[in-house]
């Protein structure tokens, strides 16, 4: 298959880095995000294009097949990456926040894959990674949704991973502790410091402009 790698939520932070570090590897990238933004390549053998799209929205996503083959940039590896949070206490947490972070987090997940999913299982190759979070496993105070959300991307992959397994298409999620990222730059010094307190390496790690 084409080496071409599909990356949502790709505009910043963890998927940034990981579109940069398939660039560097040579590697055709396709990035989305919700608003307008650019790549700067460092590999200039490798095509990196970035494309507007809103993943909750299954009209703007049922187009993308037909958009990438005209352009010969079909994946052979779909990454999972965008989120959002809207973290509240839960007696607090509004019927907005809980809807939004379930439909960009889970129902995001759902719509890129069962876009691409006929193509890779056609292909009999393929892999689908899925960026899910600690807190799918563990819990966090205030974060209901979001750690609702996280767990049901691994259970997703957990599932599909036992029906496309057969087809030769690898299918894992990636549980990323607290990063340094655009997401947590809300949390001020106090809480970043609690959550030092349970990581066993004493502290966040940072993206980097690749890997």
């Amino acid at each position: 298959m084409n080496k071409v790698a599909f990356i949502t939520g790709a505009s910043r932070g963890i998927g940034l880095s990981i579109a940069n570090a398939l660039n560097v590897n040579g590697y055709d990238v396709v990035g989305t995000a919700r608003g307008v933004f650019e790549f700067s390549p460092v590999n200039q053998d490798s095509k990196m294009v970035a494309m507007q799209l809103d993943i909750t929205s299954r009209d703007e996503v049922k187009n993308l097949p037909s958009v990438l083959k005209e352009l010969d940039l079909m994946p052979s590896i779909v990454i999972n990456n965008a989120g959002i949070t809207a973290d509240q206490l839960f007696l607090r947490m509004s019927d907005e926040n809980w809807d939004n972070v379930i439909d960009t987090n889970l129902n995001g997940v759902f719509n890129i894959t069962k876009a691409f999913i006929k193509h890779l299982v056609k292909s009999k190759s393929g892999r689908v990674i899925n960026i899910s979070s600690v807190s799918g496993l563990m819990g966090n105070p205030g974060q209901v949704n979001y750690s609702s959300a996280k767990a049901g991307v691994i259970g997703f992959t957990k599932s599909i991973a036992l029906e496309l397994g057969s087809r030769n298409i690898r299918c894992n999620a990636i549980a990323p502790g607290f990063i340094d990222t655009d997401m947590t730059s809300y949390l001020d010094d106090e809480a970043k410091a609690e959550i030092v307190k349970g990581i066993p390496l004493q502290k966040l790690w940072f993206t980097k402009r690749y890997i």
